[in-house]
């Protein structure tokens, strides 16, 4: 395999430049890139004997038990001048236990296991790396590979806690196969329930998986695991990047809720972040040996100035060991089935997605792409899709890159799908901003169909973004106040009600139906949770109040929600019956601007959608693509009124 990136072909870019025309004039971009992906597999091959031993170095870093029972202690620190270990089991003193030195930054620690051959270190015992810099500071840390770390009530600093159970949960189900179509219920394990507080693990498998089976649902996305020390951040500023989240229970708790799901037949994916990391020093990676540049880049290009957070270095080995080995650990200790990566714009440019794209191809190629974390993410699903076939990626992208949902053997960056960003926004912005009557369909049709060909994309009406606090869910900006007062059966039906949970239906099927190839629903959402999302922070004096999904609303029966609730299962469910997720996108007949309405195929299915407020009709003539006997079709009509 050829070490140089230049005069790389790349196997099958073809296919790419075919659905793409407009790419042939960057034909040359794809090529080096490719080539420097194909540059790190060769040194991957030339220096660690492949990816596979080096995906698995959290074997060897941060703490691991060896055969004798002695524990194994290995950190990368290039900056230190000294590190040390201390803990409950050394009554933390400071000097007992030093690190030796070894190549290349790293230092190791044996402990040998005590005369009964129990480990040094006790199960649930507390650590600290204590780090001696250059500079003559002594500091406290985390090691980066922790896999669980917990705090006090009284602190607002994590601990890293030594988890070595002597019988671990063994995972009995095996993964589902890989579904022909996605329908993903984005999950929250903190907010999932009714009460004011911070629900659990064991909560979300016995309380909430049944639900998502009900649903039709068959793939959860868990936001939050990866260990945060500040909740508020919705799991996006991560401290810990080994450790599971210990605020909703241990380890063995979150094995066994993706162990249930697995018998269920759902599949779940982890809302994994390795876009930036949270600035913390004691808890988190930043300064970890005491320098600015160790994990992340030197200086302002080291930080996220809007986000306040630090900027991976993806150029430097040490780093892609980390990010590539923890992709493996959720893969294998906890057995998640893909990833939805998250912040994937601001990997990809220098600018980090700042500001808008008008889809000028020279926005995707040149010196603002930061071609590091490209190649990053080639290579990571690449290791994945290897390792695991039938593994899902999604990307969180909102630029558009092209190819970024193509096969590596095209040229692409090997994802499966991206999220269709711009269909929620164009959701909220016709509900904030336009009367029914000046629903502009021509537009809506654009938004809900604006997808490069060829790349699979998630559509959603609404996720957490849209929930979060300053904004409203769609239930809420349809029915608003009104939600509070006449949303139950025992009251006649309000005009406002009633509009209410007609066109949110509507829109949610519109959305299944002609969005993308694979569907996302934020919990709650289903059956028209009310109000916003704010998890407790100074500004709403620690309350819990909206930091939760109010599950008894669907489970009360005589409130509307239960109607919203029956249709989402409905429409999940028949989608399994015919697939139109999984079919090539939709041939659309009519998009009627006077008539308010839209008609379009898919999958031997006519969907009929007029979104007049004051007109129905009758005898409307519909076109089909294939008449006739030659093929069956199924209508499904939609008028609100």
């Amino acid at each position: 395999m050829a070490a140089s990136s230049d005069n790389v072909t790349i196997p099958e870019i073809a296919h790419l430049l075919q659905m793409d025309p407009y790419l042939k004039p960057y034909e040359k971009e794809f090529e080096r890139r490719y080539g420097l992906f194909q540059k790190q597999l060769h040194l991957l091959e030339e220096v660690e004997n492949g990816f596979d031993q080096f995906t698995r170095s959290y074997q060897t870093f941060g703490v691991n038990r060896q055969a004798s029972g002695g524990l194994l202690f290995k950190e990368w620190a290039p900056g230190a001048e000294a590190l040390f270990l201390t803990g409950d089991f050394n009554g933390w003193d400071n000097f007992s236990h030093p690190y030796t030195k070894k190549e290349f930054g790293k230092w190791e620690l044996y402990l040998p296991p005590q005369e009964d051959r129990s480990p040094a270190v006790p199960h649930l015992s507390k650590l600290k790396v204590v780090v001696h810099t250059k500079n003559r500071e002594r500091l406290y840390r985390n090691s980066p590979w922790a896999k669980y770390v917990t705090k006090n009530d009284t602190s607002v600093v994590y601990d890293w806690v030594h988890w070595d159970p002597l019988q671990p949960y063994l995972h009995i189900h095996p993964r589902p196969k890989k579904p022909r179509s996605l329908r993903i219920y984005e999950s929250h394990v903190g907010i999932a329930s009714p009460e004011g507080k911070i629900a659990s693990y064991t909560n979300f498998t016995v309380n909430v998986l049944p639900r998502i089976k009900d649903l039709g649902y068959n793939c959860i996305q868990l936001m939050a695991v990866m260990e945060h020390a500040y909740y508020a951040s919705f799991g996006y500023q991560v401290t810990s990047f080994f450790a599971a989240s210990s605020r909703y229970g241990t380890p063995d708790e979150l094995k066994k809720l993706i162990d249930e799901a697995h018998r269920l037949g759902i599949l779940v994916l982890l809302d994994v972040v390795h876009s930036h990391a949270s600035k913390n020093t004691e808890d988190g990676l930043s300064r970890f040996d005491g320098t600015d540049s160790c994990f992340f880049h030197e200086g302002p290009r080291g930080e996220h100035s809007l986000w306040g957070s630090r900027l991976f270095n993806y150029s430097s080995w040490e780093v892609r060991r980390f990010l590539l080995s923890n992709l493996r650990w959720w893969m294998e200790e906890y057995r998640f089935d893909g990833f939805r990566f998250d912040g994937v714009t601001s990997m990809l440019y220098h600018h980090h997605g700042v500001g808008s794209f008008s889809g000028d191809y020279s926005e995707y190629f040149g010196l603002h792409v930061d071609e590091e974390s490209v190649v990053y993410l080639m290579v990571a699903n690449h290791i994945l899709h290897s390792l695991y076939p039938d593994c899902i990626t999604i990307a969180e992208d909102v630029s558009g890159m092209p190819g970024l949902c193509r096969r590596l053997a095209e040229g692409g960056c090997g994802f499966d799908y991206r999220l269709a960003m711009a269909i929620p926004d164009k959701w909220i912005q016709i509900l904030k901003e336009y009367k029914d009557e000046d629903w502009n369909i021509g537009n809506i049709v654009y938004t809900l169909t604006n997808r490069r060909y060829g790349e699979k994309c998630i559509s959603y009406a609404e996720s957490h973004d849209q929930a979060l606090v300053g904004d409203k869910t769609l239930a809420f900006w349809l029915m608003d106040k009104e939600m509070y007062t006449n949303m139950s059966t025992f009251i006649p039906m309000t005009a406002v009600i009633d509009r209410g949970i007609q066109l949110h239906k509507m829109i949610r099927l519109l959305t299944h139906g002609l969005g993308g190839e694979g569907y996302l629903n934020f919990m709650g959402n289903e059956f028209g949770h009310p109000e916003w999302l704010d998890f407790p922070r100074k500004g709403n004096n620690e309350s819990y109040h909206y930091a939760r999904r109010q599950y008894n609303l669907v489970d009360t029966d005589h409130l509307r929600y239960r109607q919203l609730y029956a249709f989402d299962r409905e429409m999940n469910h028949t989608e399994d019956k015919y697939g139109w997720l999984a079919s090539p996108p939709a041939y659309i007949t009519a998009k009627h601007e006077g008539d308010k309405v839209i008609i379009f195929e898919r999958a031997s299915v006519v969907f009929i959608f007029n979104f007049h407020p004051s007109q129905s009709y009758s005898s409307y003539r519909v076109a089909v693509e294939m008449p006739g006997n030659s093929r069956h079709h199924v209508c499904f009509v939609w008028n609100w009124l």
